[in-house]
């Protein structure tokens, strides 16, 4: 366990929670409630964790994003928030109250930011060149499956892993939450559970783009 994490917890439980694909944890101290989590990344990339405070400070105004109670070199302390991540145990055998909890999820997100006043670029993956957009929103930045919270009735209840919180098409979230869903959620199809959810028809040209990007693929000449 880091130094800080120990320090931040005291004499309340600690678990590790999440292991990302940087190497960082996400450790729960306390609990069952109040709890808090303690974010840590590796040093080269502690960066990262700077770009997600200021995210979360601006959209806790406006959006259910966890609460920054702290921050320091390599680590951050938010408050957590109710519900569980959609791939949860919970709700793995139930991929189509995920899928419609995600879609509506990140709708309810798109329409609460107000891209004006947001002053972040579009997300780090995303680049500057892109299709004319279909509708540019506040965009999550990594929308996959498992930073949707759900409560426990199956309706969203937050979103989390901010660092990327960018203005963008919202095909940039929509392209990355569809494809997360058959990582999570492989036997079946719900990607037009989603969008349903959501309020949209599938738009495959945008999908596949930022999809694309999302795996650092090339663009096709055409």
């Amino acid at each position: 366990m880091p130094r800080v994490v120990a320090e931040i917890a005291g004499n309340r439980p600690v678990s590790a929670v999440w292991v990302n694909e940087l190497g960082g944890v996400t450790f729960r101290v306390g609990g069952p409630a109040p709890a808090e989590y303690v974010k840590t990344y590796p040093d080269a990339e502690a960066h990262l964790l700077d770009d997600e405070v200021v995210r979360l400070r601006w959209a806790h105004r406006y959006a259910t994003v966890p609460e920054v109670l702290d921050n320091g070199p390599g680590w951050l302390r938010t408050a957590a928030l109710p519900g569980r991540s959609a791939v949860d145990p919970r709700w793995a055998g139930r991929p189509e109250t995920a899928a419609r909890a995600i879609g509506a999820g990140l709708r309810r997100l798109h329409d609460a930011l107000p891209v004006a006043d947001c002053p972040f670029g579009p997300p780090s993956w995303v680049g500057e060149r892109t299709p004319a957009p279909d509708l540019l929103v506040v965009c999550h930045g990594d929308a996959c499956a498992p930073n949707t919270l759900m409560a426990d009735d199956g309706s969203c209840a937050g979103h989390v892993d901010l660092g990327d919180l960018g203005v963008a098409d919202r095909w940039a979230d929509l392209a990355i939450a569809t494809m997360s869903l058959d990582w999570n959620f492989p036997e079946g199809r719900w990607e037009t559970v989603l969008l349903d959810a959501y309020g949209v028809r599938a738009d495959p040209e945008r999908i596949a783009f930022y999809r694309r990007r999302w795996n650092d693929e090339p663009t096709p000449p055409g």
